[in-house]
């Protein structure tokens, strides 16, 4: 495992996505904005994922400074329930916010607090998980192709043990339009070239989930037969490694992962964790910015959604 990783060269897998700026053909509303003191709400959808609190959040408020410097942000995070989101998100527009930034617990269950929003004449903006209603804008990255970076990294890893053994997935939580992307991608990789012994999907993308349904998958499969392992994301597999370390599995299989975690790099280094994707998440949160910006001022979005930008 740990010449696999000196052979990666720089431990993580530096993504080649593009991120997609999408103006949703809306109008960017009536709200009480138009100006520079405007206020922008951010609401995050769990603390499970670290990025949100320690990369995306700080990211957001130093554009949205940067483009409007009286401009007010308030960002709240949901942790994971679909309730608690919704009473945040109908409290902004009730105070009358100028724009939204929204990373969905459930992109369908927001669909009635975009369109409410969307009526009192508050943008939303889709942040990294497109949510179903009237958004405004969406910026993300493209997440087929982060699936199939991944699925290309464990067939690497693997070898000739792809063909003998099993792979268990461990995929992100359906309600995520993010997680049927990132599947979609690996499994268009994966299919046809290994044995999916088991698949989950990880309600709320929660470690402990996946920790408990890897538990399931050794007592199933068998401890001899588990030759790759897809986590989705790093949570994943952080849950997943230490299920089998705790079912005494040696050595490890190779994990993928994704967001490049502190932790992640940790598990990388000591050859617990095969790799990451890295995506740099400036350019997708100065895009996101950006768009709220202009959306909160009533300016046309089409200005700032041009299409993709390379981060490579």
């Amino acid at each position: 495992m740990k010449a696999c990783i000196r052979g990666a060269a720089v431990v993580v897998t530096a993504i080649s996505t593009a991120v997609a700026l999408t103006a949703c053909g809306h109008d960017a509303g009536s709200g009480s904005g138009g100006g520079n003191n405007l206020t922008i709400g951010v609401l995050l959808p769990d603390a499970a994922t670290t990025r949100w609190e320690t990369q995306d959040t700080p990211l957001l408020t130093k554009k949205i400074k940067e483009l409007c410097h009286d401009c007010t942000v308030e960002h709240v995070n949901a942790k994971g329930d679909v309730a608690t989101q919704q009473e945040q998100m109908d409290s902004m527009i009730t105070r009358g916010v100028d724009a939204i930034g929204l990373v969905g617990v459930d992109a369908r269950s927001l669909g009635v607090a975009v369109k409410k929003a969307h009526a009192a004449g508050i943008p939303v903006i889709a942040y990294d998980r497109l949510s179903e209603g009237p958004i405004s804008g969406y910026a993300s990255f493209d997440g087929e192709e982060v699936g199939r970076l991944q699925g290309r990294a464990l067939l690497k890893a693997m070898g000739a043990k792809a063909r003998t053994g099993a792979v268990v997935m461990m995929n992100g939580d359906p309600s995520d339009p993010n997680a049927v992307a990132f599947k979609k991608g690996a499994l268009s990789v994966l299919n046809g070239k290994v044995k999916i012994g088991k698949a989950y999907d990880i309600l709320q993308w929660r470690p402990e989930g996946a920790n408990l349904d890897m538990s399931g998958a050794i007592s199933a499969l068998g401890v001899s037969t588990i030759h790759g392992v897809y986590a989705a994301n790093d949570g994943l597999a952080a849950g997943s490694i230490s299920a089998l370390k705790a079912n005494k599995v040696a050595p490890l299989p190779p994990v993928t992962g994704q967001d490049a975690e502190l932790g992640a790099l940790r598990r990388i280094v000591a050859g617990d964790q095969y790799m990451t994707v890295y995506k740099p998440f400036a350019p997708e949160a100065s895009a996101a910015a950006a768009m709220a910006v202009a959306a909160a001022r009533h300016e046309n979005l089409d200005r700032v959604a041009t299409g993709k930008v390379r981060t490579r």
